[in-house]
C-alpha cells in the first residue's frame, strides 16, 4: 500500500508539473515596452541630428543657428511642447541641422556641439540656447575692443578661426560644464572631417531648400513659412501630427 501511495504521489506531482508547464506555455507574453522617442537620437546622412521616431509620419527639420535670437526663442517656447506632445508619441521626428548664418561664431558652436556623444547632442543644444546671451555679450565685447584682431581671425584656416572665436566667447570653458574636456574640444574645433560635414550641410541647405535665414523649417521635405512655434504648429497639424 505504501509503495502504491508513493507511486500515486509521484504521478500526481508529475501531472501537476506538466499542467504547470502547459499553463506557462499558454501564459500571454508581456507587451514590449513602448520606445522612448524623446531619448532616441541619431546622426542623419544630411549631417543633422534627429530626435524621435525615424519612421514618424511627420518629419520636421530645423535649419538653425545657436547665435540666432529667433532660434533661441523657438528652443524656449516651441521645443518643450514639440517633444511632449508630438515627439514622445512617435508622430513627429525633429532634426536640427546647422546653418551658419553668423559665420565663424556659429561654426565654433556647431563644432563643439557635434563633438559630444550623439545621445548628448540635444541636451547640450538646449544648454547652448539657454546661455545664448552670455556668448553674445562676450562676442560683442571682443568686436568692440579688438576689431582688428577679429578681422585677422577671419583670415585664418577654418579650424584655427573657430578656435579663436570659441576662446573669445567662452564656449570652450562652457563645454567643460557639459562634460567635454578642453583637449577634446580643441581637437574637434580643428577636425577637418567635422568641418567638411558641417560645410556640406550648409551647401545642401542652399542648394536644395534655398535657405537664407534661421530658423528655416522643413516639414515632410517642404519649406514652410514659419519662424515661430505658433506659426509652425498649424503646419504640423496640416500634415497629420
Amino acid at each position: 500500500m505504501r509503495n502504491i501511495l508513493m507511486i500515486a504521489g509521484a504521478l500526481a506531482l508529475a501531472l501537476a508539473g506538466g499542467a504547470s508547464a502547459q499553463q506557462a506555455k499558454k501564459a500571454p507574453a508581456k507587451p514590449a515596452a513602448a520606445p522612448n522617442w524623446e531619448a532616441t537620437v541619431a546622426l542623419t546622412p544630411q549631417g543633422g541630428f534627429r530626435l524621435g521616431n525615424p519612421d514618424a509620419p511627420v518629419k520636421l527639420v530645423e535649419y538653425g543657428s545657436r547665435g540666432c535670437p529667433t532660434c533661441g526663442r523657438f528652443a524656449a517656447e516651441g521645443v518643450p511642447p514639440l517633444r511632449k506632445d508630438f515627439i514622445a508619441s512617435g508622430k513627429v521626428s525633429y532634426e536640427f541641422r546647422d546653418y551658419l548664418i553668423h559665420g565663424p561664431p556659429d561654426l565654433a558652436a556647431a563644432l563643439l556641439n557635434q563633438c559630444v556623444p550623439t545621445a548628448r547632442f540635444f541636451p547640450v543644444l538646449d544648454a547652448l540656447f539657454a546661455n545664448q546671451h552670455q556668448f553674445e555679450e562676450k562676442l560683442m565685447a571682443v568686436l568692440k575692443d579688438q576689431p582688428q584682431q577679429v578681422e585677422a581671425w577671419q583670415k585664418l584656416p577654418a579650424g584655427q578661426m573657430a578656435t579663436r572665436f570659441a576662446e573669445a566667447t567662452g564656449m570652450i570653458a562652457f563645454m567643460k560644464t557639459q562634460g567635454l574636456p578642453e583637449a577634446q574640444a580643441r581637437k574637434c574645433l580643428a577636425d577637418p572631417k567635422l568641418i567638411a560635414r558641417i560645410s556640406q550641410t550648409n551647401a545642401d541647405a542652399v542648394k536644395i531648400y534655398q535657405v537664407q535665414g534661421t530658423p528655416t523649417f522643413i516639414v515632410n521635405a517642404r519649406k514652410v513659412s514659419a519662424f515661430s512655434w505658433d506659426r509652425l504648429l498649424p503646419e504640423l497639424w496640416a500634415n497629420g501630427a
